[in-house]
């Protein structure tokens, strides 16, 4: 449409009155209010293996990555010298019964002989004492042999769940003590997130706020919410720990994995507009919208922008532009300040 008034010749000079463009109204649509950190990936159920008994590794019964239930053997310790203890422990255990069997007999003998007036009360209290000493006997090798038993079952290392194994960073023929660890089980998908945040938000922070965990891309691959904040603030970082668990169904996280977390303080209402609709000049960010004039006229208005987060392919726009604005979203590298355009859906 051509401008009221224009001469022909100043038509013709100026070209075209309008040129056509797609324009996007800008609404105001929830924000979150977040920030982003570097979080680390914790099972919940990770069972670190080590060895209660000391010695030579001579079985490895499983692979790093293999899923195993609950009681599976994992590896062996050499038992043949806790195998020859508990055989030592009940030889003495048989010989101890074989002597309390003798001690009860002598005990029943006396008791007769005492009946009959054969034999005096310090006899029979005699008998009676060593009676009693083979039976205390009897019952300290049976807690010891008991014992022995329960160190041997410790020479074979099992799964306290059911998962999947870890690394296994020992060798068959290494000597490993209690202090070695021997590999890890994981129960699949059941996953915590650990995020330091700064002291400087602590007072914002609060039970159930949501949490996301971002990929790569900065895709939400997994939402929670706040499950834990810790009472006391790390004196290195100084930083507040923060757990959220997640679930792990599909398995794209891993144990100690570092990843991106998003911790969402509350929402606000703020124009977006897309993208490519906005360039970027000596670090200002502008767009053009399609302005109305008199006549039902429109022309092309640029407009420094202040820009907040990014949402999917849009911007958050915090300054420039309100609700209702038509904003340019094609041909905007053509575009001039004032130039006469023609808005199309």
């Amino acid at each position: 449409m051509a401008c009221s008034g224009s001469t022909p010749s100043n038509a013709q000079a100026q070209g075209p009155p309008g040129m056509p463009v797609k324009v996007q109204e800008a609404r105001a649509t929830p924000v979150n209010d977040a920030t982003e950190y570097v979080a680390t990936v914790k099972s919940r159920d990770s069972a670190v293996i080590m060895p209660q008994v000391e010695g030579q590794v001579t079985k490895i019964f499983v692979h790093s990555g293999e899923s195993v239930g609950s009681g599976a053997p994992l590896m062996e310790i050499d038992p043949l010298k806790q195998q020859a203890t508990v055989k030592s422990q009940e030889s003495s255990r048989a010989a101890q019964q074989a002597n309390l069997n003798w001690t009860k007999q002598q005990f029943e003998r006396s008791q007769g002989l005492f009946s009959a007036g054969v034999v005096s009360r310090q006899d029979l209290d005699q008998a009676k004492s060593a009676l009693d000493a083979a039976q205390a006997q009897m019952e300290s090798l049976d807690a010891q042999v008991s014992e022995q038993q329960v160190q041997l079952h410790y020479y074979r290392v099992v799964a306290p769940w059911g998962g999947i194994v870890g690394d296994v960073p020992v060798r068959v023929g290494d000597r490993v003590t209690t202090a070695t660890q021997l590999t890890t089980v994981d129960k699949p998908g059941s996953l915590e997130v650990y995020v330091y945040v700064p002291i400087e938000h602590s007072s914002q922070l609060k039970l159930n706020l949501p949490v996301q965990v971002l990929d790569s891309d900065g895709k939400v691959v997994a939402d929670s919410r706040v499950s834990f904040i810790s009472p006391q603030v790390d004196n290195t970082t100084q930083t507040v720990l923060v757990k959220a668990r997640i679930a792990n169904s599909n398995e794209a996280l891993r144990q100690s994995q570092f990843i991106r977390a998003r911790v969402v303080w509350g929402t606000h209402q703020n124009p977006e507009v897309p993208i490519l609709a906005v360039s970027r000049l000596a670090g200002q960010y502008f767009a053009f919208v399609a302005e109305p004039q008199n006549g039902g006229s429109y022309v092309a208005r640029q407009k420094a922008l202040k820009i907040g987060q990014t949402v999917g392919n849009d911007y958050e726009v915090q300054e420039g532009i309100k609700p209702g604005d038509k904003v340019i979203v094609s041909g905007t590298q053509f575009l001039l300040d004032g130039a006469p355009v023609i808005p199309q859906s």
